[in-house]
């Protein structure tokens, strides 16, 4: 039986009552504070003052506690709107959001399918949003919008992490890598990538993810309209 349909054991007058959401909002607080690494039934147990063995009745391993922890944060993502696009732009948005807010969620999805009640509840609301438009479109365009975000919340959540570990942000690193790049570009070996990084747009994390979600959900309404 999954966590989700197996019930928990009945409630006791403690010290330190549990229930799966008290768990899971610990092992949440851990993870913002210092990353997945810092979660263990052990920590949580911890924080939440109990002794480790109690929260075996709740949760019977750590991939369970995961699948609790992701399904908590969908419970952030709620896509709506009055169209098929302003759903699917809604679903991106609300998804990176929710990554900004907890980084370890981006380590977390884009793998097998969530199956816990506040991540079905999003897919009904991205399902219901695209209804009339053909599931041999509709299906292909979700998966299309989720694939873009992992891979923008990944990139943008590396970055992150990039400069708390060398301590330099954007700005810095490119002002330390500049001169390497510009002997390299003098050498004339690489004239359309220098042209691109001299010449290009330069555009914030905000910019890149609206002008590329925008291209791809242009490339989905052409298919529609066809």
């Amino acid at each position: 039986m999954l966590v989700w349909e197996r019930p928990e054991p009945p409630g006791r007058p403690t010290p330190a009552p549990l229930s799966r959401d008290r768990i899971v909002g610990a092992a949440i607080r851990l993870a913002d504070a210092d990353g997945l690494e810092a979660v263990s039934l052990r920590k949580v147990a911890a924080v939440l003052g109990a002794g480790p063995m109690r929260l075996y009745g709740y949760i019977a391993t750590k991939e369970e506690l995961l699948d609790l922890m992701v399904d908590a944060v969908h419970a952030e993502i709620r896509p709506s709107g009055g169209s098929w696009r302003e759903v699917l732009h809604s679903l991106a948005d609300a998804t990176r959001r929710a990554a900004h807010r907890h980084e370890w969620f981006a380590d977390l999805i884009g793998g097998r399918p969530h199956l816990g009640p506040h991540t079905l509840a999003s897919g009904e609301a991205v399902a219901a949003g695209l209804n009339g438009v053909d599931l041999d479109l509709a299906v292909p365009a979700i998966a299309a919008v989720n694939a873009y975000v992992v891979g923008a919340v990944r990139r943008e959540i590396t970055e992150r992490r990039a400069e708390r570990t060398t301590g330099m942000d954007k700005e810095q690193w490119q002002a330390a890598y500049g001169p390497y790049l510009q002997r390299t570009f003098a050498t004339g070996r690489f004239p359309a990538l220098a042209m691109v990084v001299r010449d290009g747009p330069h555009l914030d994390p905000d910019e890149t993810f609206r002008t590329g979600l925008g291209f791809l959900l242009d490339g989905i309404e052409a298919h529609i309209s066809r």
